[in-house]
Parts: C-alpha cells; structure tokens; sequence
C-alpha cells in the first residue's frame, strides 16, 4: 500500500497528489466516519462509494448528463474542495477546465487521481487540453479497474479504522468489474467484424474500440472542446458514404447537432442514408445517468451502451 503525501495538487498531470495534514490552512481533520468525499464526475462517485460503503458521504460536483471537459467550476466547487477529507478526481486532463480551482486550494485538500495507478503503457495517446494521454480510460472495464486500489488505499489511510470495510469492498466491486468485463466482450461477439466501426459525437470510445475490437471515429476529438471543423465534417462524410456505415450514435452529454449536418451531408453527397441512434438509445460517454435510468450506475452505463450497439450494429 503506497500513498504519497506532498502539498501540491496538480491536476492536469494525473497523479495522486495529497495536501500535508497539520499545516496551517491545511485540509479538515478526520475524526470519525462518514468520511467526507467529493469527486469531479459521477463515474468517479460511482466508484468511491463502491469502495467506500457506509463509511463514506459522496458529493459529486459534475452531475448526470455534463461534459467534464467544457465544465466551469462555481465558487461553491471551491467551496466543497476545501471542506472535504478527500478528493478524486480522474486526471489525464479530463477536468482541464477545473485546474484553477484546484490550484487556488493548493495545500488545503488531499486529492487522489484514480488515474494514477494505470501503467503509462496502457494509455493511449491523445493530445487533449495540453495533456498527452486519452482520459476516457473507464470505458475499457478491465483498464478501470485498476482504479479501486487508489481508493481503496487513500480511503485506508485516512480512516484505517474501516480498513477491513475498504478493502472487502475493493475485492468485491474488482470482481463484479472483471466478471463485467466478460460479459461485454461476450454480448459484443454476435456483431460481424465488418460492421464493427462505431462512429459517435466525439472521440471518446477508444479505450472501447481496442479493448473489444472496433474502429472506433468520432466527428469531434478527444475533448468536446476542440471544434469540429469543414475538413473534420467532410472526411466522416465520406468515410460513412464510402464504408455504407449503418449507423452513428449520439452521446448523452453532447449535442447531436453536428451529427445530424453529417448525415444530410451523406445523403446529398452519397445518397446513403445513415441511422442515427439517439434519445433513450444514446450512449453514455463523459457521465452516467439520472437516478432511475439504466445509466445510473457504472455496471449500467456499460451495460446500456453494449446493448445499444449490439441492437444498432449486430443485424
């Protein structure tokens, strides 16, 4: 078990990073459960209080629905920071928008990037928001996994008392996300490597994509801050017409807007029609669900896509 303390938080890098207890200004004293908890994105809250059970009260400030990379933090983001035993937070840029708020609670709070455990070697590159790495790592299960350890360990040390609680819970949501895992790639069998070309708003699925074996494009990049442009617009243009893509898929938390200027484009230009799945058949990308949608939990979330394109993609 290894959890580095220094008193510097650097959220763009995707390290664990953890404010120095006992200094002035430093972050509030544990006492005695429920640990107060704050994450960044709901996947994150999902997970923490997986590991956490009842020893832990979770506020997430990202809720259902919101794309973390044009997310702007409020006053009263801060404002949690600063009062919470712990934070976590995904790192590899994700929140890139979120960086000053943390910077300006430097050496206030304890702050974890569940990220950080993951081997550089199994990231994929992707230049976003001045980072070099892909931050959508949850969207490969057994990459995500890798994840429960860092909370459990920083959960552990700062209420050692539970350590028992925390480390049972680990071991069990490790191997309901292994047992997961098998169950994608099994769902995922019946679609024809032909037709296993997954095309989205942004490009957010390829931890997916080379984890269960698609090609994965999405009409913008990996951060849903960068624009699509005329040349972006024309090259999913002509690779849908010229591939006879049966369908896209529209995201939960993006506009289907320059999806839907893609497809008239195909039909004008090709005079091939593409579906576009959407509404209650849209993925989920960057957040999980309102409470009461299939979506609302991590498992769910999963489950829910791998149906979506099976149905879509499997005929």
């Amino acid at each position: 078990m290894r959890v580095v303390q220094i008193a510097l938080i650097a959220v763009a890098s995707g390290f664990t990073v953890l404010g120095l207890p006992g200094c002035s200004g430093g972050p509030p004293a544990f006492e005695k459960p429920p640990v107060r908890v704050v994450v960044t994105t709901t996947m994150i809250a999902d997970l923490v209080k997986k590991v956490g059970g009842d020893r832990v009260s979770v506020d997430a400030l990202m809720g259902p629905g919101v794309d973390p990379h044009r997310y702007q933090p409020t006053a009263g983001d801060r404002k949690k920071i600063d009062a919470a035993h712990v934070v976590f937070f995904n790192g590899l840029h994700l929140e890139g928008k979120m960086t000053d708020t943390f910077e300006k609670s430097r050496g206030r709070v304890r702050a974890h990037a569940v990220t950080a455990a993951i081997d550089k070697a199994q990231l994929r590159h992707a230049e976003v928001d001045g980072g070099e790495h892909d931050p959508h790592v949850w969207f490969d299960v057994a990459l995500w996994a890798k994840t429960v350890d860092v909370v459990r360990d920083a959960l552990v040390a700062l209420d050692p008392a539970g350590a028992g609680d925390y480390e049972r819970n680990a071991a069990g949501h490790r191997r309901e996300l292994e047992s997961l895992d098998t169950e994608v790639r099994h769902a995922l069998a019946v679609v024809p490597k032909e037709k296993r070309v997954l095309v989205t708003s942004h490009d957010a699925f390829g931890y997916f994509g080379r984890a269960y074996g698609f090609e994965v494009r999405g009409l913008q990049g990996v951060s849903t801050a960068s624009e699509s442009g005329t040349k972006d617009v024309k090259e999913l243009v002509d690779f849908l017409g010229r591939n006879k893509i049966p369908a896209v898929f529209t995201e939960t938390s993006v506009p289907d807007a320059g999806l839907k200027t893609v497809l008239d484009a195909c039909r004008r230009d090709h005079n091939h029609t593409v579906s576009l799945v959407g509404g209650e058949e849209a993925l989920y990308s960057d957040a999980l669900g309102e409470p009461g949608t299939r979506g609302e939990t991590y498992t769910g979330m999963v489950r829910h896509n791998v149906a979506v394109i099976v149905r879509a993609l499997g005929r």
